[in-house]
């Protein structure tokens, strides 16, 4: 007899890929398939999935590619053998920031689908302009500096807004489109961003902007819950907001409020069920911590190339270095992200730059985990000690704001008689050997730095433990070294202890795929939280690799946090004055 119980799909159009997974009510993967622009799309141009214009220091994406990865993907989930007749909801993430813009020919052509001809060939003429801008877009630094000052200054933005204009959100990006692609502009009727491109594409209409996507826009109020009036102005180049904001439509409240049933195309193709809901499409970002579920104050960290960190949190306490964004499907609470540049590159560079006679010849971190494990905390071998600090960045970051370079010191904290004092000599380091547990302290203690005035005693009695995560789960390949996972307990603290999270590659589909489920199959008022959490097996997709909160080493870190604060300033105020000394700019 043929299984006829319900399933779910979710999708991530990321950079370089569209993913598609379908799993079952009780959260297991039943189908899957994958279309990588690169290797499977034809009939673009593209490198890594977009391409570029380093002139104007533009990254962008094809939209009809992404039809092409539609059609293909849900092609490829057919001949698996799915039964799209099961499907009773899907949901999905896209590459945040991203911008669609349709033409009135498009919402037309995209209510009347025919069946028997693919997406890409019916829509390929469906847009205004037919790139999206992709999150690797450096192009509006001009707009950028306008929208940071047009609240005041960048600090009155992320008080609105959630975070200080960057290149990648998407007003600065719709100031510059507007100017520059004038005519393109004027003939678009509605502005999408990737996650509602592709909602639309299901929903067979425009579909809206999802409550947390719209966060990284630089137009949302996010504690008003709606458009800045001024930065729709300052987007649209009229006090007359009208016409921008219905482009950009209304922006519904409830994360997991159906927008409708799934296009006719979709039932007549593929034999979906016509009553398959269409759930809110979110950004990657949001639907990662979909897929733990990550309760709040529980943190993620995303240890790759770059690193990210990631927690859901009932408090919203913004600052230009983060982002706040309103969380995909849970009212009051927030999801705060860190991004920063560099990560695993820094570690390997020193890991490379150590001898090569390792202590296990099969683990190429053998000798790196060594050093960071067996240096004592902050370089430090007596408690008169100076602390030794650095600061890692093979390519310029943006937390803090300075350009590629190594820069060590060493600080010898305020007593109640002397004043702080840093130096720049690295008499008292010794190198290679030292950097290896620096690295990993100046990563993890800018995390701390930085989350601090978010997390909260982790048990109702707030006088057991200080501020810190309830647990730390640690993500991406570097999730798999112990060195790592035993100083994020020691300096973020983990009052639950330090968690290794494995969902293979597919967290923002598995996440989307999640949120459809709850959202049809929830009760009256039942959280997300709670009809996946009790669902979700804890056992098959964690494991403990580290202790938590040591009340010692967390006290003593905090020195590790004075320090770093100082050091940071220290070097951002070089960098203050080199531009100023050097007529490029004033000292600021």
């Amino acid at each position: 007899m043929a299984d006829s119980s319900p399933l779910y799909l979710g999708f991530d159009l990321s950079t370089q890929q569209l993913k598609g997974i379908a799993v079952t009510s009780d959260l297991r993967v039943s189908y899957e398939a994958v279309f990588d622009f690169d290797a499977d799309a034809s009939g673009f141009d593209i490198t890594k999935g977009v391409m570029t214009n380093e002139a104007e220091r533009e990254v962008f994406a094809p939209v009809a590619m992404w039809l092409q990865a539609v059609d293909t993907v849900l092609q490829s989930l057919k001949s698996k053998g799915i039964d799209f007749g099961r499907v009773m909801g899907l949901s999905g993430a896209g590459q945040q920031h991203g911008s669609v813009y349709w033409n009135k020919e498009g919402e037309y052509a995209l209510k009347n689908l025919d069946k028997d001809q693919t997406l890409q060939s019916q829509l390929d003429g469906a847009f205004s302009y037919p790139y999206s801008p992709n999150w690797q877009d450096a192009s509006t630094q001009e707009q950028c500096d306008i929208f940071d000052r047009h609240l005041g200054d960048e600090a009155q933005l992320a008080i609105n807004t959630g975070s200080k204009a960057h290149h990648r959100f998407t007003g600065p990006q719709i100031l510059r489109f507007r100017t520059k692609h004038a005519e393109e502009y004027r003939k678009t009727s509605r502005i999408s961003l990737v996650s509602s491109f592709l909602a639309s594409i299901f929903l067979g209409r425009i579909a809206p902007i999802d409550i947390s996507d719209v966060c990284g826009m630089n137009l949302w109020d996010v504690q008003a819950g709606k458009y800045n009036e001024k930065l729709l102005a300052l987007a649209a180049g009229t006090s007359d907001t009208s016409h921008l904001r219905s482009k950009l439509g209304d922006i519904p409240e409830d994360g997991g409020g159906s927008f409708g049933e799934v296009s006719p195309y979709f039932v007549q193709r593929f034999g979906f069920n016509s009553s398959c809901k269409i759930i809110p499409f979110t950004g990657d970002n949001p639907s990662t911590i979909l897929a733990l579920p990550l309760r709040p104050l529980d943190a993620m960290v995303s240890l790759g190339t770059s690193t990210t960190f990631l927690m859901s949190t009932p408090h919203y306490k913004p600052d230009p270095a983060v982002h706040f964004f309103n969380h995909p499907t849970t009212p009051g609470l927030y999801m705060f992200m860190l991004c920063y540049k560099n990560g695993g590159l820094a570690r390997e560079q020193i890991r490379d730059s150590l001898p090569s006679n390792l202590p296990d010849p099969s683990d190429p971190w053998s000798l790196f985990n060594h050093h960071a494990t067996h240096t004592p905390p902050l370089g430090c071998p007596t408690p008169i000690s100076p602390l030794k600090l650095a600061l890692y960045f093979p390519r310029p970051e943006i937390v803090p704001n300075v350009p590629a370079g190594t820069y060590r010191f060493t600080y010898t904290p305020r007593t109640p008689t002397t004043p702080p004092s840093l130096s720049t000599t690295t008499s008292s380091w010794s190198l290679p050997q030292d950097d290896c547990r620096a690295i990993l302290e100046s990563q993890l203690l800018s995390l701390r730095l930085r989350s601090r005035n978010i997390v909260a005693p982790p048990h109702p009695n707030p006088h057991s433990l200080p501020p810190q995560p309830r647990r730390i789960y640690l993500v991406g390949g570097a999730a798999q070294n112990p060195a790592i996972a035993k100083l994020a307990g020691e300096i973020l603290g983990g009052a639950e202890g330090v968690y290794r999270l494995d969902v293979g590659g597919n967290a923002c589909a598995l996440g989307s795929a999640y949120k459809a489920v709850w959202a049809v199959e929830r009760g009256p008022g039942e959280s997300f939280e709670s009809l996946i959490g009790e669902r979700w097996r804890e056992e098959e997709f964690t494991k403990k690799v580290a202790e938590g909160y040591d009340e010692e080493l967390y006290r003593e870190y905090e020195k590790g946090v004075e320090a770093l604060e100082v050091v940071e300033e220290e070097v951002l105020r070089g960098e203050r004055v080199e531009v100023g000394t050097s007529g490029a700019g004033q000292v600021g």
